[in-house]
């Protein structure tokens, strides 16, 4: 369903027409909009009552349509005004109130909208811009104005206006006025006058004027300017010779007419020259020529032309002018008084004019804004169009040849822009290498570095059409160029990285050998077994553990046990008949595993050993001996083919025998030997290969999961390794002969590396191919494109495609076509005819003289075919002349033959010439001798061909010349090394010169344009270091320290190398790491005691004390035999056995007891009272009771601390310094330090004996450290060269650049300072059309009147640096089409030169400082005004009434300031001051300060100052002058002036004007002794104190004459008298109440 609206007029009829199938239905509203909407409608009934109707109400109805109603309110009213009842009125007369109406629905509302323009500028209120308001009062800030603007209703299909109804129904109707504020006025400011001009004449009366300018135009009812000139008149004390007349005579000349074409049909007046007698006092009379208008077919430049023309032709006409004699008054004279041998030129040949034509515009360009970003600035779109014919003659100049609007202003409509985001490819492969200086990259094998390394990745932009969408981390789009996203910090393009190093096994110290025990314990097989030792992994790095050595070693032995009876006697021997003699000892069998732990009886399979042992109590009279002491250490560790281990024990005689008693054994039965260490020399254990790669397994694990960022799961594996027996020394033997239980495992789960398909982008876009045609000849242009790697392959994924970079030739472009100008033959010369210079009618005689001649200009293709002119415009170059001046020759001309061919040229810098002569008859005519007029030879200089090669301007940077590489656009960043020093090459440009010094293209000279210089840029140089020293002694001698090592400075760094890392004092660095010195390292070896010599007497038996001693020496630990004696020093001499000792034999009568046994330990804490004891049995009882009683079996002392009593703890050595692996540069290393178990009085004892005694080790032995990774800067790779900052001369320069990707962190190489290089561009010249400055005024022909001012237009050359290189001039075709640049430029400009006595204008003055409209000091607008003016000058006084008025104009400007006005005074003189206006700047105006506020130049007092030495002080008073000081009435007025004592002051009084009470000053006489005299008051105007005391002394001297006086004539009066009362004397001066 579709409505259609039509509107008619503003009252016709409305029509809404509803489609509905083909169904009309016409709805016709005439009462909407017919009838008019008064309040008041009156029908007269009688002369008293009347009917009056309200308006009418809304349009109500259900549907919306013609069904509506509107209703109004009718009454009947008085005339009076007073409502009365409807029946005072008559009802035939009354008015309907209700009518049908249209009700409108909302959807009428699309149809129709308010149009409203922009706001008016602001006018005062309520004056308009035409009317003039009078400044009534002060303005402070601003004044009110208004604003308005307009408003219709249009419909919104065609935007045609309709009547306000309509819109006001749906919405009411926008304000059409506004209140707006408008800045106070602005008078009109003007400068300073101009210093008189000199007489305008130098004898007689005469004229001088002075003026000013105009600085700011008057704005917002501003006073208007005053008058720029000023005018006086001027007298020289010459008068004027006689002779010279009054008036002088000039002759003046007229503007030329339009250019015309003669018609031989003209009438009397066409062409015609008549005098004109003017009326006049002078009867002077002008020479007029009278032409009658022809129609002149000219070419508006706004009409487009649709058929373009073919070719160009030019017609030639004539121009004229008035030319008059004008007297110096104004008035005109005979022209003969002007003119004396030669006429004044009025006619010359013109080309008839042609407009610029052009064709119809082109379609709009799409809008450059096609979509909605941040950037609120509109699109603009271009439409063009081109040139069918240029300007000639003066006709009008071409029109704007493109346009430009802008489009999309809202934007709210346009899809949003697309978003472009940095993105990047996967990670490279962790590479170690440059983290290394220079000197550990010789050293290091490559192939096996670890640790932490750094890798890089590659950034690229990408477009991202729709922001809001998820994106994820892998989706792949097509790269763009990267200045697409600059707005954006590019992501990171190097991280560090880790290498896992190869495996750093802390291991301990073997254990001891154990028992031989079968292989499986639990299932015990045979008679072979095994002994075993171990050592535990202390620390391990985070890499596999596959590296470090085995950790358990075999030894086959025979008759193995893993459980054994262990028998303990326990109690002493019970003799079985007597108390001494055979006996038994009880026995306990425990069964106990191979650490020695008691297991269950079960465990030990063969026979339990019996409970009881036989034993033998000695007799009194038997030989005792004593217990078998430890078997010694075996002689060898394992048994050879040719040595075997042994081992012996010992026992003594205790007792001799007595009579009858059991004798002593022999002495060989007192030692016993066994073979010790039986198995065989050859130690065997597993080794495990490295574990194999993870291979897929038949039983995988479903349930495996690991993903690359949630892509499919991988599967379960297995990594497989094989295990070997090894034998010691020898290699692989059969796996037989390990112990399978420490058999290594081979086959261990994994997870297999999930398959890796390489992803790449989509192509970028193809790079753009050339958009215009391409000359015929040129090399074929390409494109390209490119798209990059994100992920590589891996494991068995998608292979990378071979192809990451295309390039193709474009489509085939269109070839320039190739146009070019036909000239026609030069028509004949053609000078103004000779009828026109006659003024008569019909053909007169020949016309001669100069003229113009023209040849017509056409276009033809490369097949000289015809073609449309705007091709040649086009692709043709400059257009060819196609008028030059000609002259036909007339009978008094001069004749000259042809220029003859020019002389040969000598060579460069030579000249030629050629000649022509005179003629016929004109050899003979004296004027045509004249060479300055008639020139017989001329001379040129030779074209040369040598340039001259000039370098200019410095060297570049060094720049050095990498490899090309094309892998920049393959997506992987290589690991080339960027070269950083070396040699390169650096460039300085060269200026080439012709022979007369001109820029000429740098190809003449070389064929770079530059000179070319091998440089050499440093290397830098890393701080080298020695190696590494040996290592140093351990720290302690005993028990756990630290080893060092060092490396100390050999070279620094230079030239921005790696910096040293942190040295100590000694310029080294240093490494420590544990070690460890065997404090029991060398023991004493102590063979059994020897027979206990006792020195016997007769018979006696050998018995009671006697000598024993045995052998002691120093042995290394471990060793065995006797050539393992060492110097006793090596062993510690405190714990030096002794070699001798006492020894005692019992007797067959004595006690024996056996020997101490070991002491019992003392308690840890060591408390006062703690002891220890030792005991002893007895071994024979004495014989009889006469004998001595058995010593003490028990023996104890007190625990003393330190000697017989010890604690015992762990102590740590110091930390090493952190340690990598040996293939590492920095990163993840760890730092040990090693335990001691030391007794509290700081001995270190064996660790095992914190071990026995329960002790704890909570010292942590070993931690993860970090060594700092030294980075070096990383830097991008150099861009490409920019383009030339310009086009041509020797200020191009070319730029490259890189920026930093890394830092530089620790002791890693700096960046350098240098992240951009320039590279001077070369030297070009440049070409340039150089418009020249408009000439003076000139008038041809006459000495004023209209004129012109002209400009040219040359080609010149320069280097690109004004004013340091003036622009030379050089030939036009360098520059291009003159003639098309001169049509577009404006060259000639009408003026006008004035005579003598003429009323004129002045040139324009400058244009004004930029100035804008301020309020309180702040800008009212943003872009402010300047001015300029023209001031008239008055020659001569009775031409005033032919004054032009003084013009003045205003032009917008930018960067303008806020001015102020001030009032601004000089100093009083007379009491008159001189009072001007300053602008804030500085400059003296006039206008700008308010006039209310202008001090005044005059000051008087009232009344007048009279008093002597009276003035007018600045306030209006009067006041005296300096030295004296001011008595006033009582009114405050001056009384008269009193000299300031202590003042010097010679002013004398005028005694003529003292009157009243002035006091008169000081004679003459005094004043002469006033240098002299002594001075009663001080500087300060205090009386001095010798005043007081000459008063007092002169006081009491009158006193005493009074009474001496007194006494000697009071005899001689002979009679009293009362004297008559008298007025005191007044000393004081009290105003006016002594009057």
């Amino acid at each position: 369903m579709g409505w259609t609206m039509t509107l008619k007029d503003d009252f016709g009829f409305i029509a809404w027409t509803r489609k509905a199938g083909s169904s009309l239905s016409l709805f016709v509203l005439l009462s909407l909009f017919s009838i008019s909407l008064q309040s008041d409608i009156v029908f007269p009934k009688d002369h008293h009552f009347s009917w009056k109707a309200g308006q009418w109400g809304q349009c109500v109805g259900d549907e919306c349509g013609s069904g509506g109603l509107q209703t109004r309110t009718i009454w009947c009213v008085h005339t009076e005004g007073w409502t009365t009842h409807h029946s005072h009125c008559q009802h035939v007369d009354k008015p309907e109130s209700q009518r049908h109406c249209f009700k409108v629905c909302d959807w009428h509302q699309n149809l129709f909208v308010w149009d409203v323009s922009e706001w008016g500028g602001c006018v005062l209120v309520p004056f308009f811009s035409n009317e003039h308001k009078l400044r009534t009062a002060e303005c402070i800030t601003a004044q009110h104005g208004i604003q308005r603007r307009q408003v219709h209703c249009v419909r919104t299909s065609n935007r045609t206006t309709v009547t306000l109804r309509i819109c006001e129904f749906f919405s009411q109707k926008p304000p059409v006025e506004q209140a707006c504020l408008i800045p106070c006025p602005q008078d009109c400011v003007v400068s300073d006058f101009t210093p008189w001009s000199s007489c305008s004449r130098t004898c007689g009366a005469g004229l001088q004027h002075r003026t000013r300018h105009v600085l700011a135009t008057p704005m917002y009812g501003g006073a208007i300017c005053p008058n720029l000139t000023e005018t006086r008149t001027c007298s020289s004390l010459l008068e004027c010779p006689a002779g010279v007349g009054e008036h002088q005579y000039s002759l003046k000349v007229g503007a030329w007419s339009e250019c015309r074409l003669p018609h031989q049909k003209d009438a009397l007046l066409s062409g015609r020259t008549t005098v004109d007698f003017l009326t006049g006092s002078n009867g002077s009379n002008a020479v007029t020529l009278h032409t009658q208008a022809a129609h002149q077919h000219r070419h508006h430049h706004n009409r487009h032309v649709h058929r373009f023309p073919v070719s160009w032709d030019l017609e030639v006409g004539y121009q004229t002018r008035q030319v008059r004699c004008t007297r110096s008054d104004g008035k005109n004279a005979m022209l003969s008084l002007c003119t004396k041998d030669d006429s004044p030129l009025t006619f010359k040949a013109c080309v008839m004019p042609k407009d610029c034509q052009t064709s119809d515009w082109s379609p709009w360009s799409p809008c450059s804004k096609t979509c909605r970003s941040t950037d609120l600035s509109p699109g603009y779109r271009l439409r063009s169009r081109i040139m069918t014919q240029i300007t000639v003659g003066g006709g009008q100049r071409c029109p704007a040849l493109e346009e430009k609007e802008a489009c999309n202003i809202i934007g709210d409509l346009l899809p949003n822009c697309p978003r472009y985001v940095w993105r990047t490819t996967d990670w490279d492969d962790c590479r170690v290498l440059p983290l290394l200086s220079q000197q550990d990259r010789r050293l290091a094998n490559i192939s096996i570095l670890c640790g932490t390394g750094i890798q890089s990745r590659k950034t690229y932009c990408v477009q991202v059409p729709d922001p809001s969408a998820p994106h994820h981390r892998k989706e792949v789009s097509r790269p763009v160029n990267a200045i697409l996203c600059t707005g954006e910090e590019p992501p990171s393009a190097v991280q560090p990285c880790s290498i896992l190093c190869p495996h750093n096994c802390l291991l301990s110290q073997w254990s001891p050998w154990g028992g031989c025990l079968h292989d499986n314990c639990k299932e015990p097989q045979g008679k072979k077994g095994s002994r075993q030792r171990r050592r535990e992994l202390l620390w391990e790095s985070s890499a596999p553990p596959e590296t470090c050595p085995h950790l358990v070693e075999f030894i086959p032995c025979e008759d193995p046990a893993c459980y054994l009876w262990q028998v303990k006697q326990e109690g002493r021997c019970i003799p079985t008949k007597n108390s001494c003699g055979p006996g038994k000892a009880a026995l306990n069998a425990t069964c106990v595993g191979a650490e020695d732990v008691n297991v269950p009886i079960a465990h030990c399979a063969h026979v339990r050993p019996p409970t009881e042992a036989a034993c033998e109590v000695a007799c009194p009279a038997d030989c005792v001996v004593a217990s078998w002491s430890s078997w010694s250490p075996c002689s060898h560790s394992c048994a050879t083919r040719t040595a075997e281990g042994r081992q012996s024990r010992t026992r003594t005689v205790l007792a001799v025998p007595g009579k009858g008693g059991k004798e002593c054994p022999a002495a060989p039965a007192l030692e016993e030997w066994r073979v010790c260490n039986e198995h065989p020399c050859a130690v065997f254990y597993w080794d495990a290969s490295a574990w194999g790669p993870c291979i897929e397994d038949a039983p995988t694990d479903p349930n495996g999961t690991s993903s690359w960022n949630g892509t499919s799961a991988c599967a379960m594996g297995v990594q497989i390794r094989t295990v070997s027996c090894m034998k010691m020394n020898v290699g692989a033997v059969t796996n037989k002969r390990c112990s399978d239980s420490a058999h290594p495992e081979t086959v261990r789960p994994c997870l297999l590396p999930c398959k890796k398909d390489c992803i790449v982008t989509p192509f970028s876009e193809w790079t753009a191919c050339p958009s215009t045609c391409v000359p015929e000849n040129a090399t074929a242009a390409s494109q390209s494109r490119y798209r990059t790697i994100i992920q590589r392959s891996a494991n068995g994924g998608q292979e990378c495609p071979d192809t990451l970079y295309e390039e193709r030739e474009c489509e085939s472009l269109p070839v320039c076509p190739v146009y070019r100008w036909r000239t026609h033959k030069w028509h004949s010369c053609s000078p103004v005819p000779d009828s026109v210079r006659r003024g008569l009618s019909g053909p007169g005689e020949e016309a001669c003289g100069n003229g113009l001649e023209t040849r017509g200009l056409s276009c033809v293709g490369e097949s000289d075919e015809s073609a449309n002119m705007t091709e040649c415009l086009r692709w043709a170059g400059p257009l060819p002349p196609q008028i030059r001046e000609c002259r036909v020759a007339c009978k008094d001309d001069c004749a000259l033959t042809a220029w003859s061919k020019f002389s040969e040229c000598a060579g460069c810098g030579g000249s030629r010439r050629r000649h022509r002569a005179l003629a016929g008859r004109s050899k003979k005519k004296e004027h045509c001798l004249n060479k300055e007029l008639y020139p017989l030879e001329e001379t040129e200089t030779c074209p040369c061909v040598e340039f001259l090669s000039q370098p200019y301007g410095n060297w570049s940077a060094c720049i050095l010349h990498g490899p090309s590489a094309p892998g920049l656009l393959q997506g992987w960043t290589s690991h080339r090394e960027v070269k950083e020093c070396g040699r390169g090459l650096r460039y300085k440009a060269v200026a080439c010169v012709n022979q007369r010094g001109h820029l000429v293209k740098p190809t003449h000279c070389t064929d770079s344009g530059y000179v070319e210089e091998v440089c050499h840029v440093p290397c830098p140089l890393d701080c080298k270091l020695s190696d590494w020293s040996a290592w140093s002694a351990c720290s302690a001698s005993c028990g756990s320290g630290l080893k060092t090592r060092s490396k100390w400075l050999r070279e620094k760094s230079f030239n921005g190398g790696r910096p040293c890392p942190k040295l100590d004092l000694k310029n080294q660095v240093y490494e420590a790491a544990p070690c460890y010195s065997e404090c029991g390292q060398y023991e004493w070896r102590i063979e059994p005691w020897s027979i206990c010599t006792i020195s016997a007497v007769d018979d006696m038996p050998a018995c009671g004390e006697g000598v024993q001693s045995r052998k002691i020496r120093c042995v290394k630990q471990g060793t065995s035999g006797e050539n393992s004696t060492l110097e006793d020093s090596l062993c510690d001499q405190d714990e030096m056995p002794p070699r001798a000792q006492v020894c005692f034999v019992a007797c067959p009568q004595d006690c024996v007891m056996a020997p101490w046994g070991p002491w019992s330990n003392c308690p840890p804490q060591c408390h006062n009272g703690t002891a220890r004891n030792r005991s002893r049995r007895v071994l024979r009882l004495p014989s009889s009771s006469g004998s001595a009683a058995c010593p003490e079996r028990v023996q104890s002392e007190a625990c003393v601390l330190n000697s017989t009593c010890f604690s015992y703890q762990h102590g740590v050595s110091d930390w090493s310094t952190c340690r990598l692996s040996e293939s590492a540069a920095c990163g993840q290393g760890s730092r040990s330090r090693l335990v001691d178990c030391v007794r509290n009085d700081g001995k270190i004892v064996d660790l095992r004996k914190c071990e026995q005694l329960g002790l704890l080790n909570k010292w942590k032995l070993s931690e993860s450290c970090v060594v700092d990774c030294p980075v070096n800067c990383i830097l991008s790779e150099w861009s490409s060269w920019a383009e030339c900052s310009h086009t041509c001369g020797n200020q191009g320069q070319s730029v490259r650049s890189r920026r930093i990707l890394h830092e530089a962190h620790e002791e890693g190489r700096p960046c350098p300072l240098q992240l951009t290089q320039t590279k001077p561009c070369p030297i070009r010249p440049c070409y340039t059309w150089l418009l020249s400055d408009w000439s003076p005024c000139t008038v041809e022909g006459a000495e004023c009147g209209e004129g012109l001012r002209r400009r040219s237009l040359s080609c010149v050359v320069h280097t690109g640096s004004w004013p340091e290189s003036p622009p030379q001039p050089v030939d036009k075709e360098l520059c291009g089409d003159k003639l098309r640049q001169q049509i577009q430029q404006e060259m000639e400009q009408p003026c006008f030169v004035p005579c003598p006595g003429d009323c004129h204008l002045t040139v324009w003055s400058s244009w004004s400082s930029c100035q804008l409209t301020c309020v309180e000091g702040r800008s009212f607008e943003t872009t402010g005004r300047q001015a300029r003016s023209r001031a008239v000058i008055i020659q001569v006084m009775e031409n005033q009434g032919s004054c032009p008025h003084q013009v003045f104009e205003t032009q917008p400007c930018k960067g303008g300031k806020c001015h102020s006005y001030e009032w601004r005074t000089g100093g009083w003189s007379n009491n008159e001051r001189l009072v001007w206006c300053q602008r804030s700047d500085g400059v003296n105006v006039t206008g700008g300060c308010f006039p209310q506020k202008r001090p005044t130049p005059v000051r008087h007092c009232h009344p007048l100052c009279s008093k002597p030495f009276s003035h007018c002080t600045p306030s209006g008073v009067c006041g005296c002058e300096k030295g004296y000081t001011e008595v006033m009435t009582t009114h405050g007025f001056l009384d008269y002036c009193t000299r300031t004592p202590g003042v010097d002051n010679n002013k004398k009084a005028d005694v003529k004007t003292n009157s009243g009470r002035l006091k008169p000053g000081p004679s003459q006489a005094r004043d002469l002794f006033s240098e002299w005299t002594l001075r009663p008051v001080g500087p300060d105007g205090r009386v001095k104190l010798w005043v007081y005391a000459v008063t007092a002394v002169g006081f009491i001297l009158i006193l005493f004459v009074i009474a001496f006086s007194f006494l000697v004539c009071k005899p001689f009066q002979s009679t009293k008298t009362s004297p008559p009362t008298q007025k005191p004397l007044t000393l004081a001066y009290d105003g006016d109440n002594d009057m």
